[in-house]
């Protein structure tokens, strides 16, 4: 797993982010609307994708995508 693919993945689970705007230093919660609902669709994601359990603590200590990033890619 890469950052872009990653990336990509996000881009593609949320109809809010354009493709190709989200970069590794992106403030998620700057990019788009980012609620509780958003959090659990972003949890779901990692769980389906890559196996990998993350949580509402997780995300909450993740400032930019690149930190959440890191959290995944240490867990796969």
């Amino acid at each position: 797993m890469t950052i872009q693919d990653f990336i990509a993945r996000i881009e593609d689970e949320f109809d809010d982010i354009q493709p190709g705007s989200l970069k590794p230093e992106s403030v998620f919660r700057e990019v788009f609307e980012w609620n509780s609902i958003n959090a659990l669709i972003l949890i779901a994601m990692v769980k389906t994708e890559y196996d990998v359990t993350v949580n509402a603590e997780d995300i909450a200590n993740s400032k930019t995508v690149e930190d959440i990033y890191r959290v995944v890619s240490s867990r796969v």
